[in-house]
């Protein structure tokens, strides 16, 4: 029971870490929203322009270029990896800026790799 509890707390404070994040992060179309999710074995992100709802370009651990062979792709050299590829899809359609959304995710770890990654690939944020 108590466990329960416990586990729908994190809930709670994930779910208004996010709103709190989301409420001063907007995407346009020339500084697209640079958007995160995290799960256990793989990363996902995306350019999102708010305004219109388009996805502008995107990158995650599930394309070939990540694959290895069975092994878990939540590391943090391939979030940082994984940075510089989308900033080079973001550079190739003329996007330089970006807004970083890291959701409800703390600023560390992976997600600190990946902007990272994306910084060194040449956005700026």
């Amino acid at each position: 029971m108590q466990a329960l509890k416990a586990q729908k707390l994190i809930q709670r404070r994930r779910i208004r870490r996010k709103q709190h994040v989301r409420k001063s992060v907007i995407g346009t179309e020339v500084r697209p929203r640079l958007s995160v999710f995290r799960s256990g074995r793989q990363l996902y992100c995306q350019l999102v322009n708010d305004y219109e709802g388009h996805t502008l370009a995107a990158a995650s651990t599930l394309e070939k270029d990540f694959k290895t062979s069975g092994r878990n792709c939540a590391t943090v050299e391939t979030a940082k990896a994984m940075g510089k590829v989308i900033a080079s899809r973001a550079l190739e359609k003329g996007i330089r800026m970006v807004v970083f959304d890291r959701g409800s995710y703390k600023y560390h770890g992976r997600i600190k790799a990946l902007a990272e990654g994306a910084r060194e690939g040449g956005l700026k944020f």
